[in-house]
């Protein structure tokens, strides 16, 4: 019987995609199932690579399959050792390193609920999640501990490489006994410590949902080797980046420590990757590096996630890796719904859109009541689950063929003068200026129109009267008269949430107080 991994058309996964054909994909079925065994014990007897770590200090870290499978072993046996019981949340704090594989592995044998965490929390961040689901354990490194003192109830454990030896007396193998249906994964999403989300809570069953985002998200297959450079501690980097192309039996590779676009070229070019997914943010600091030319690639399926990818940057990364960056869009809560299908040569990948959605799921722009809008009408999308209709809290539009657009955050829309504007359109136009390195859009208070746009510019070149003008008047050209900013302020940066996305929310916020602490 052939496989989905078989098939590589858009065609083919319209005709033959089923949930059941997913599940062909996995040694497991609907009442036994774990994600460890499945991503790393069933590969490990042929001892091939499973991730190599790209070190921010310039170090490669080769791990494979049966290397994996033996110490995250190890890391079940002590956690059994120790008294944990099954269903028990354990904090993995940890950069991608043998250690952090090691331990989230170790955790999901043993039956525990792993709970990864960004490296970058500070006391308050780490604090507020820890308490939220009650973890019994963190695992985490020495430059950390000390944040983690703080933490009452809870077990630290500095689980470097002399810890991991220690480990080495427990068996290599561990027997793998969970449903299913059983907890596995709590993640939260990347909101600020002030208003912490609710984690989602995943079950062993969603590694099997995930790898319908795996093969039509991102384009990864057997054998492949795919880099994702998100942080694993977030959704993008943990489910699409790491669980399901090692359940694949992809290798994949990781980015560990600050983040510096030239190591990440280095690693692409001297390992010979063939499929990326990143974040649009990875893509414009490569093109902003201005060194992605002194390497060669063997890239062939490039995707990306996180926010819109601006249209300049779309053309380089063509240029330069030949082959065009596919847009994969979802959210943690829902999972992803819309993708340009990555290696499908039948499928026309649309400049700005999101593509289509993913073979067995429906997505519709809705108005306010609920009714499908007729095509490029804004509307809120939505996604069909469970026998209603979710929405996501994302605008967007979708045009005669079926292509869905992103035009931002339901948040993110300006109204100014009546006219309704998107910050993302607005950000885009203003991308294309040749000196403008980042930007982000929001609405300003202005008396006479209620509000009108504003632009916050990160650029290499002084701010000045002739250099907003210029971006003024390159809005005017690429939109129209009425959705040019206003108001122009240069900044140095622009704020970010932990998984690296602008963090508009921010912005607004900051607006909203200097507005209110404005004379009258």
């Amino acid at each position: 019987m052939t496989k989905l991994t078989a098939y590589t058309s858009y065609a083919d996964a319209q005709q033959h995609f089923s949930v059941d054909k997913l599940w062909e994909l996995v040694d497991g079925d609907a009442s036994r199932l774990n994600i460890a065994y499945e991503c790393v014990d069933r590969h490990a007897a042929s001892d091939r690579t499973a991730v190599i770590v790209a070190h921010a200090d310039g170090r490669d870290e080769i791990l494979s399959f049966a290397e994996l499978s033996r110490t995250s072993s190890h890391v079940a046996h002590y956690l059994r050792d120790r008294g944990v019981q099954p269903g028990e949340r354990i904090g993995v704090m940890l950069d991608p390193s043998l250690s952090f594989y090691a331990c989230l592995f170790g955790i999901l044998k043993f039956g525990a609920i792993a709970v990864p965490l960004f490296t970058l929390f500070g006391p308050d961040g780490l604090k507020l999640r820890v308490e939220d689901c009650q973890a019994r354990m963190l695992f985490t490194n020495e430059q950390k501990a000390s944040v983690a003192t703080s933490l009452p109830g809870v077990s630290t454990v500095i689980a470097d490489d002399a810890w991991l030896q220690s480990l080495a007396h427990f068996p290599d193998r561990f027997d793998c006994a969970s449903h299913s249906d059983d907890l596995a994964i709590f993640q939260y999403t990347s909101g600020t410590t002030r208003e912490l989300p609710d984690a989602v809570r995943h079950t062993h069953r969603a590694l099997v949902m995930v790898l319908r985002a795996a093969l039509y998200g991102t384009g990864v297959r057997p054998g492949e080797t795919f880099f994702c450079p998100s942080s694993p501690a977030w959704g993008h980097g943990l489910w699409h980046g790491t669980l399901a192309p090692l359940a694949l039996g992809a290798t994949i590779g990781a980015y560990s420590g600050k983040f510096a676009a030239e190591r990440l070229l280095r690693a692409l070019s001297e390992h010979r990757f063939d499929n990326m997914s990143a974040a649009a943010t990875h893509y414009r600091m490569i093109r902003n590096s201005g060194v992605a030319r002194q390497y060669d690639y063997a890239l062939s399926k490039l995707s990306f996630t996180g926010e819109p990818i601006d249209s300049d940057t779309m053309e380089f990364v063509q240029r330069t890796f030949g082959c065009t960056v596919c847009s994969m869009y979802g959210t943690t809560e829902i999972g992803v719904i819309l993708v340009s299908y990555p290696g499908a040569a039948d499928f026309a990948v649309r400049p700005g859109s999101l593509g289509k959605a993913v073979p067995g799921v429906r997505v519709e722009v809705q108005d306010a009541d609920g009714a499908p809008c007729a095509p490029d009408v804004t509307g809120e999308l939505a996604v069909w689950r469970r026998g209603a209709w979710i929405p996501t809290k994302d605008l967007g539009r979708v045009d005669t063929d079926g292509y869905f657009y992103h035009l931002g955050r339901a948040d993110d829309v300006i109204i100014s003068a009546g006219w309704t504007i998107s910050a993302v359109e607005v950000e885009d136009a203003v991308l294309k200026h040749p000196d403008v390195r980042e930007a982000a859009a929001i609405a300003a208070p202005d008396p006479l129109r209620g509000h009108v746009v504003k632009v916050l510019v990160v650029a290499q070149r002084r701010g000045d009267d002739k250099f907003t003008k210029e971006i003024q008047d390159y809005v005017r050209q690429k939109l129209s008269q009425y959705e040019y900013p206003r108001i122009v302020e240069y900044v140095d940066e622009l704020p970010r949430n932990p998984a690296g996305k602008i963090n508009r929310k921010a912005l607004r916020e900051r607006e909203r107080q200097a507005a209110a602490n404005a004379p009258a």
